[in-house]
């Protein structure tokens, strides 16, 4: 073949070593174009083949496969078998030939097992289970050696030395070897920590203060986990941050099906007083405020049999604060809220006094973990406890006051 577009270079006036080059430019090109083309017909095939493999899937495993492309590099190996013909046509390149054919092969496997394993990660967040145990990282990890392991043959091929050599060379190089591949190591370690001990999974919401991030996890790989903001940005925090940073996991509140309200009320203490004869009159149809007058009584009760009083003497008054009846009330009215969990946690409670008067905390869970239904009961809660408390003569402490109060002014 070669001989005759020689021949024809020849018979158009051209030099025999003119001839020589322009005849194997031409058989070069020609079987590069030629390439080209069974690349283009084998890629169309391959592409249909899978289609209708993923069209007559019962899963989403094959769509999987197509949007990833994991066999779109098999097309390359027909066009790479044909350029083997180089060393036929052109003796000088045989060496050459082969070690590109081998070398070929290689990244073909390469980059086909790479997308494999990522179409293997997509295949397995399908799966409940991917939620408390990702694979990302083991992945990558895999996927990290098979590169170097690919690399490492790949120069072996092209000094003409054995993989061993080389090896043995990174051997002698370990402590630069630990220092490039830190992170590597640190993620590696992070990774088997994080999912081995089931601290973090996809769709956790955690708040890390260090890294300003403060939402739900949205990807867990190697080196990094993704952080989405409530207000829609992305933080990406190195895995291994989360072994030697605090933050917060509220997985815990959302299994629980309640979210803690944590608040307080400051009471100006100008306003706290015993309370006139009618006032618990006012509050006795309310359960909670009514027990709580009854067990005030009994301890008047209980005091006077202590102290032996005669049927003459007169009986212990007995002392009912405003304060007292607005904790009860509180009281009573989370315990018959339906938006209030009432198998969990529901105390009221005074604080320790401060220069903001006293705090009446309220400690209580509701019982949707949604942010925007649980803001919509915490502020119905305080909106009415916020009206209600000037029925006790009490006031809500605030700097500067705009009530100067019984006495002033």
């Amino acid at each position: 073949m070669i001989d005759c577009i020689k021949s024809w270079f020849l018979v158009q006036g051209l030099s025999d070593a003119l001839s020589s080059y322009w005849s194997n430019g031409v058989i070069g090109i020609s079987i590069l174009l030629l390439a080209v083309a069974v690349f283009l017909i084998v890629d169309r095939l391959l592409s249909k083949a899978v289609k209708v493999y993923a069209l007559k899937s019962r899963n989403n495993w094959g769509e999987i496969l197509l949007e990833k492309k994991v066999f779109g590099p098999l097309a390359y190996i027909a066009p790479l078998l044909l350029i083997q013909i180089y060393h036929l046509v052109f003796p000088f390149l045989h060496d050459w030939v082969q070690k590109l054919l081998i070398i070929g092969f290689i990244l073909i496997v390469l980059i086909v097992f790479n997308r494999l394993l990522d179409a293997v990660d997509d295949i397995y967040r399908n799966f409940e289970i991917s939620r408390t145990k990702p694979i990302k990282g083991y992945l990558q990890v895999v996927k990290i050696l098979f590169n170097i392991i690919m690399l490492i043959i790949i120069i072996s091929i092209i000094i003409n030395r054995s993989p061993l050599i080389l090896l043995s060379g990174i051997g002698a190089a370990t402590a630069i070897i630990l220092l490039i591949f830190r992170d590597f190591l640190l993620g590696l370690v992070a990774s088997i920590q994080l999912i081995g001990n089931d601290m973090v999974r996809l769709g956790d919401w955690i708040e890390m203060p260090s890294s300003q991030a403060n939402g739900n996890i949205v990807d867990i790989s190697l080196y990094t986990v993704k952080v989405q903001n409530f207000d829609k940005t992305i933080t990406t925090i190195p895995t291994y941050s989360l072994i030697s940073k605090p933050f917060n996991n509220w997985r815990g509140m959302e299994e629980s099906g309640g979210r803690r309200i944590k608040r307080s009320i400051c009471i100006d203490f100008a306003s706290i007083k015993i309370c006139t004869e009618e006032m618990p009159g006012r509050f006795m149809g309310i359960g909670q405020v009514r027990r709580y007058l009854e067990r005030k009584q009994r301890e008047a009760e209980h005091i006077d049999r202590l102290n032996n009083s005669s049927p003459t003497d007169k009986p212990v008054e007995v002392q009912i604060s405003n304060i007292g009846l607005f904790r009860a009330y509180i009281q009573e009215y989370l315990k018959n809220h339906p938006g209030i969990r009432q198998d969990m946690t529901l105390i009221v409670r005074q604080l320790q006094p401060n220069e903001s008067g006293l705090p009446i905390e309220i400690c209580a869970f509701v019982n949707e973990t949604e942010w925007d239904r649980y803001e919509e009961i915490q502020g119905d809660i305080f909106d009415h406890l916020f009206t209600v408390v000037s029925e006790f003569e009490l006031r809500i402490y605030q700097k500067p006051s705009g009530d100067e109060g019984p006495g002033k002014g």
